[in-house]
């Protein structure tokens, strides 16, 4: 017994509010979804086509063919450059490393260790036991002649600080307090009613400038914006909205159209090429390939099969025969064999019957010791 309560059911949401749709919306939407609908069947038709033929130009020609290209560019080109890098690039390299290695890296390190740092460290000893010493006593006397200097040097700055006090600082600031600063506020306050006069002269001319545009150009210009270009827009966007569903509409239509084409097509090529050939095959190749097997390569196989057994038992007779032959003519030659204890053994190149005659044995009459 399930003691658990089952998980609860969600919401069902319901669908989307749709705005309703005037009767212009209506009225454009079937006549275009009607020619764009004949417009797009063609060129749908023709895609599919296309795609199908390029699938089979893919698996048929262009696959096989990158393959081929593939194994013939790495039989040309991968496989010697890896056998170049390898057995040619590699070595040299080593090669070169270890010249260079010889040739620059040693004498380097020797050049350095033998040369250039004894001759660092003599460097190093005379610049403490003979330059910091002269550059100290130099540093010290240098010291001693700008304490000096620096003597004068602030005399001479207080004696010329007094002068250009009282002879330029002093009279400057009297004349700028009692010449400038007041030609300067007079100039400022006739510069400001300058500029607040010409501040009203250009807010006047400005607000005459914003009624008169507003009036001749503002206003026009709206009532075609509300009156005109909106209407004609919304008109506009609706076609295009109609036309985009249309052209999806009639895209997926014209899909399905073309497959049922294909289907149709790939049907009437079965029932017209396919199903007879295959019928063909079914009752008219294969019996008469039947009866041919049957009725002459089965009784050729077992006529070539006896004739190759006669030829063999002719051929193990006339063997067998000039074997008794050669006995008998070389009994009368040369006489009866002595018995076994009296004569050496002889070894006989003829093969008995267990063993098998090899085309690296002599068995053969004519080759017989």
């Amino acid at each position: 017994m399930d003691l658990q309560k089952p998980p609860a059911a969600p919401p069902v949401q319901p669908p989307p509010a749709r705005s309703p749709e005037g009767c212009l919306v209506v009225a454009i939407r079937l006549p275009v979804r009607i020619v764009v609908l004949v417009l797009v069947l063609p060129v749908r038709m023709v895609w599919d086509a296309l795609v199908v033929g390029g699938r089979f130009l893919g698996d048929a020609v262009l696959r096989p063919l990158g393959r081929g290209l593939s194994w013939l560019g790495k039989a040309l080109f991968v496989r010697p450059l890896i056998g170049l890098w390898r057995y040619a690039v590699v070595p040299g390299g080593r090669a070169l490393g270890w010249l260079g290695h010889v040739l620059l890296v040693v004498p380097a390190v020797w050049f350095y260790r033998y040369l250039l740092t004894p001759a660092g460290h003599g460097l190093a000893w005379v610049y403490a036991r003979v330059l910091t010493p002269v550059g100290l006593a130099a540093l010290w006397l240098l010291r001693g002649i700008g304490t000096v200097l620096g003597a004068v040097g602030v005399g001479a700055y207080t004696g010329v600080a007094w002068l250009v006090r009282y002879l330029v600082v002093v009279p400057a600031g009297w004349v700028y307090a009692w010449f400038l600063a007041p030609a300067g506020r007079g100039i400022a306050w006739c510069a400001r009613g300058a500029w607040l006069l010409l501040g009203m002269l250009a807010s006047g001319i400005g607000l005459v400038l914003y009624w008169t545009g507003r009036i001749l150009v503002v206003l026009p210009a709206l009532a075609l914006w509300r009156w005109v270009l909106a209407p004609v827009g919304r008109f506009l966007a609706v076609l295009a909205r109609e036309v985009g569903d249309a052209l999806g509409h009639a895209w997926r239509i014209a899909g399905r159209i073309s497959l049922a084409v294909g289907r149709f097509l790939g049907t009437l090529f079965r029932w017209i090429f396919v199903e007879p050939v295959r019928w063909v095959y079914r009752a008219v190749l294969t019996p008469v390939g039947h009866v041919v097997r049957d009725a002459v390569l089965r009784p050729a196989a077992r006529a070539a099969r006896s004739v190759g057994r006669t030829a063999r038992q002719a051929l193990t007779a006339a063997r067998e025969t000039a074997r008794q032959t050669r006995a008998d003519v070389r009994r009368m030659l040369f006489g009866e064999p002595k018995e076994p204890g009296e004569r050496e053994a002889v070894v006989r190149r003829e093969p008995s019957a267990g063993e098998t005659r090899t085309l690296g044995r002599s068995t053969t009459a004519l080759t017989k010791d």
